[in-house]
């Protein structure tokens, strides 16, 4: 048998795949510089949930947490240039124009879309027919166990949402515009058709009533984890983190040319979900996207999952008419 089992899939010899951590380059430099790149992502993590714990309600707020992030991305795009984990993946003046196109789109119109989900009305209704109001214990836990608890319960959902697109083809279909990137870096996460981009940020975590305070930490383990799956930066993450949460490492296995590779990581930030699941490959990639490492234009990204779809129903309807005819032939005539 020629590759390396991983799990219950098999990733070719000549796959572009690094199978296993020992098999990934570490950080090369003085130990100062070992020491940042080892023990960032964990001191980033741990600051932000102090700040949200211990800070004021008067700025404990949704636009405290919008600025944090920016600021927060910004300096991951400054880390970029620092100490790249590829020079192939480092940011163009066209890829940046095409990123800012989709960030500017996610800040905007899909902001209006989820705020209309998730307003007070609809998750009212949904917690009135499913009687969550039986779930009110909840509110008596301890705030950091809510918020994992919330952080949890979401990634639990995008993780069967995320897995699902890569299995049920009208799903996928949605999905697939997001796998023709061919380079990781800070804005990558928001290239994708709205559709995709609106179903993988559903979870049922967001229609439970939970305290402004614990959702703005589980918020945090997002944004100081899930937001490493598209950068550019080579860490030295301990081992206990690659454990727990999703990599820049393990997503771009999940973005790699190999296709049994890629069905794997499927988890946003708790990549102990899939391994939990079997899903779950250690590594990394370098060689990204479909087709060979074609570039989708963003004009084919907005309407490939329509004209996709169209195309396959009409694919779908002419085998079912030729099949129709081929029985109607095999009838003899009276």
């Amino acid at each position: 048998m020629n590759g390396t089992r991983v799990g219950n899939r098999v990733i070719g010899a000549q796959s572009p795949v690094t199978v296993g951590w020992e098999n990934v380059p570490k950080v090369v430099g003085g130990p100062v510089k070992q020491f940042v790149f080892t023990w960032f992502q964990p001191a980033v993590l741990f600051a932000l949930i102090a700040f949200w714990y211990y800070a004021p309600n008067s700025i404990a707020k949704a636009s405290t947490a919008i600025g944090i992030g920016i600021g927060f991305k910004a300096l991951l795009l400054a880390l970029e240039w620092v100490n790249p984990r590829f020079d192939s993946w480092r940011l163009t003046w066209k890829e940046a124009c095409t990123d800012l196109f989709y960030v500017g789109l996610g800040y905007t119109l899909l902001r209006i879309v989820d705020g209309y989900v998730g307003s007070d009305a609809v998750a009212e209704y949904l917690q009135d027919a499913m009687h969550w109001d039986k779930l009110t214990w909840f509110m008596t836990l301890p705030l950091l166990v809510q918020a994992f608890l919330i952080s949890f319960t979401f990634d639990f959902g995008q993780y069967w949402m995320h897995r699902g697109m890569h299995n049920f083809h009208p799903l996928w279909l949605t999905h697939a515009p997001h796998h023709y990137i061919t380079q990781l870096n800070i804005n990558k996460g928001a290239v994708g058709n709205p559709v995709e981009l609106f179903l993988i940020g559903l979870g049922v975590g967001g229609f439970f009533d939970f305290l402004p305070r614990a959702a703005l930490l589980a918020g945090t383990l997002g944004l100081a984890v899930g937001t490493y799956q598209h950068v550019n930066v080579r860490f030295n993450s301990p081992r206990w983190w690659r454990f727990l949460f999703n990599t820049t490492e393990h997503h771009s296995v999940h973005h790699s040319q190999d296709f049994e590779a890629s069905r794997s990581n499927y988890s946003g930030t708790w990549i102990v979900i899939d391994r939990m699941f079997g899903t779950c490959v250690d590594g990394e990639a370098e060689l990204l996207g479909m087709e060979g490492g074609r570039r989708m234009s963003i004009q084919e990204t907005m309407v490939y999952p329509f004209a996709e779809g169209w195309k396959s129903f009409k694919q779908r309807a002419g085998r079912l008419g030729r099949s129709d005819g081929d029985e109607a032939m095999a009838v003899p005539a009276e």
